[in-house]
């Protein structure tokens, strides 16, 4: 079974560290990575992603148009099964406070602290084994 992880930035530049970070597991096929530049852009991913086992979606917050707390719930309904992780260059407590009432498992702030980050894949990963 193939496992998918999501990325929701509108920032280019994000797709090439993800894919810098992740590289063995990607090449090893571990799992997928999929990147969506806006909110609209994932949903649709999200309802595409058939024959794949969607584990994890990581997405930021701050976006043009529909904004990552925005995305949220439209996610959670569409997905309630998949774990989304915030990320964030504004840590501050109210927009944790957002996030984690909105359904989201946890809070990143930028620079992503990718120990941390492959430490929730590897959880999401196992359980999807």
């Amino acid at each position: 079974m193939s496992l998918l992880i999501l990325v929701v930035d509108d920032e280019p530049d994000v797709e090439v560290l993800f894919r810098q970070q992740f590289r063995r597991d990607l090449r090893a096929g571990r799992f997928t990575m999929q990147f969506a530049q806006s909110a609209p852009a994932a949903l649709e991913a999200m309802s595409a992603a058939s024959g794949v086992s969607l584990i994890l979606i990581l997405s930021d917050i701050n976006m043009p148009g529909m904004s990552g707390l925005e995305l949220l719930p439209k996610a959670k309904g569409a997905r309630p099964d998949v774990p989304i992780i915030m990320i964030t260059a504004y840590g501050d407590p109210e927009t944790k406070r957002k996030a984690l009432e909105g359904g989201a498992e946890a809070l990143l702030t930028k620079p992503i602290d990718f120990g941390a980050l492959r430490a929730e894949i590897e959880t999401r990963v196992a359980q999807a084994a």
